[in-house]
């Protein structure tokens, strides 16, 4: 049995996760929340980072009840991210590595999300929609690579949700697209935003650009509430997702939809309605948020598709997903030597030549 033990902390996640063969025996994590109206720097993030790594670290282990002899391989995320919390992380894989005598594993972040995604939903070959903070893809496996069939051309969708966060102060606690929802859900009139779909890919810097100059013009005339905004943001976005989501589907003759990523999952707890209306659908749910489930459920409904998520314990950033990649890199003969063990911001998901698949 192979056990690899993960490393994530790309942005304002750290986290340490040990995978046994497709099990998951641990997964702690910190997260670094900045006040309302504030982003997360890198060297601020980099600092929490090495705050409280070795103690999520122990906890890993603890909780998986192993040693360091009982592990197999050491795996990182290399990249894409930021850059000084992904050294921080790295520098700990290589320092524990060693002081194990390990082998060490450099896992691109994005990979991880969808092999995460697959060992929990068991989704045999999804197109999958990656969203986060820093990422925004439509991925499909083909001849041994993850194609990217779209993608932004400028801003990721959780880049765009957190900055308009900032502009009308929403909390960044315990995430700011997660509030931006619930104050969604009591939005009543939609206000139209630029729509910017080019092909199979999207552009959410106008949109931003949009609403950042309209918003305190619309909330101290009246004509509408923050909750609104939050609402029209939150459809207009969700919608042009779908679009190229089920554009891709139709270009690879899918039927099956995957999605990953922080964005995927930031609602918490599930309400017992849209649990129906998933079950409805056929969707295997896992929680996430409802209302780009929801309405990726009624597009794949319409093409007799099958709908996948995760909850967030493996959507948002976590350790384990980066054991899984890990474990599955390592089991089909990668390694990553210490010279060649650097991290890298822009580490594009189509690079990695993904051997352990058919």
């Amino acid at each position: 049995m192979t056990v690899v033990i993960g490393f994530e902390g790309s942005a304002n996640k750290i986290g340490v996760g040990i995978i046994r063969d497709g099990e998951v025996l641990s997964n702690p994590r910190r997260t670094y929340i900045t006040p309302p109206g504030q982003g997360f720097l890198p060297g601020d993030t980099a600092k929490h980072h090495r705050s409280v790594i070795l103690t999520v670290l122990q906890e890993a282990l603890d909780e998986a009840g192993l040693k360091a002899a009982d592990i197999d391989c050491v795996a990182y995320t290399k990249g894409p991210g930021m850059g000084a919390p992904l050294v921080t992380v790295a520098i700990v894989a290589r320092t524990v590595a060693q002081l194990w005598g390990k082998p060490l594993l450099g896992v691109n972040h994005c990979i991880g999300h969808i092999e995460m995604g697959r060992l929990i939903t068991n989704a045999q070959n999804p197109t999958v929609l990656y969203v986060s903070g820093g990422n925004t893809q439509v991925i499909a496996y083909s001849e041994h690579r993850y194609r990217i069939f779209g993608e932004t051309i400028d801003i990721a969708v959780g880049n765009c949700l957190d900055r308009f966060a900032r502009v009308i102060k929403i909390s960044n606690d315990p995430s700011p697209g997660y509030n931006i929802e619930q104050m969604a859900k009591k939005g009543t009139e939609y206000i139209e935003l630029p729509y910017t779909v080019k092909g199979m890919d999207v552009s959410f810097s106008g949109i931003l650009s949009y609403i950042e100059d309209a918003a305190h013009k619309l909330l101290s005339t009246g004509q509408c509430t923050p909750e609104d905004l939050c609402f029209s943001l939150q459809e207009t976005l969700f919608a042009m997702l779908v679009e190229i989501t089920e554009r891709a589907m139709a270009h690879c003759g899918s039927q099956e939809v995957m999605i990953v990523g922080g964005v995927g999952c930031n609602c918490f707890y599930a309400h017992f309605s849209v649990l129906q209306f998933c079950q409805h659908l056929s969707m295997h749910f896992f929680a996430g948020n409802l209302r780009l489930q929801e309405m990726m459920g009624v597009m794949c409904k319409e093409r007799s598709a099958r709908l996948f998520a995760t909850d967030e314990r493996f959507c948002i950033d976590n350790g384990a997903m980066i054991a899984q990649a890990g474990w599955e890199m390592f089991r089909s003969g990668y390694v990553t030597e210490l010279s060649d063990s650097w991290i890298t911001q822009r580490y594009r998901t189509d690079e990695v030549e993904v051997t352990w698949r058919d």
